[in-house]
């Protein structure tokens, strides 16, 4: 897939507001809900429907449960081969599964994270250290 339609596409989703669980530009959608908007757009269909999660899934199961899922669907990359286009999956506590998302962007030179967070709405922010610190697998569509 193509690195500029992938990033084309996250971009006009850049102030959706966060809803947890929704996939709906412009109306809401969260960090799981960004990539799979995207992801439909590009393809045409859902890879898959989520079922319905908590906002503390990650905490109660334990389980990496958004890497298996993405393991089904992406291909995994080294996290040093990021590039933009491609998908960064997080753990935003130690020895937590990982539970956000993001697509790489690319501003200036420099890369750029497209994300939804809770209580924001979809925005694209430098990918600074805070998120390299964070960053726990890689993929590429």
């Amino acid at each position: 897939m193509e690195t500029e339609a992938i990033i084309e596409t996250a971009r006009k989703w850049i102030g959706t507001p966060y809803v947890h669980q929704a996939s709906v530009k412009g109306a809401g959608c969260d960090c799981l809900g960004l990539l799979r908007g995207v992801f439909r757009e590009l393809c045409g269909e859902e890879a898959e429907t989520p079922p319905p999660y908590s906002p503390d899934w990650a905490e109660a199961t334990g389980a990496e449960t958004l890497y298996s899922a993405m393991l089904r669907h992406l291909d995994e990359i080294e996290a040093p081969a990021l590039r933009p286009g491609d998908i960064a999956l997080f753990r935003m506590a130690p020895r937590s599964p990982a539970k956000h998302c993001g697509i790489v962007g690319e501003q200036d030179g420099r890369l750029t994270l497209i994300h939804a967070r809770q209580n924001k709405q979809v925005s694209e922010e430098i990918f600074s250290a805070f998120w390299q610190r964070k960053l726990a697998f890689a993929f590429r569509m």
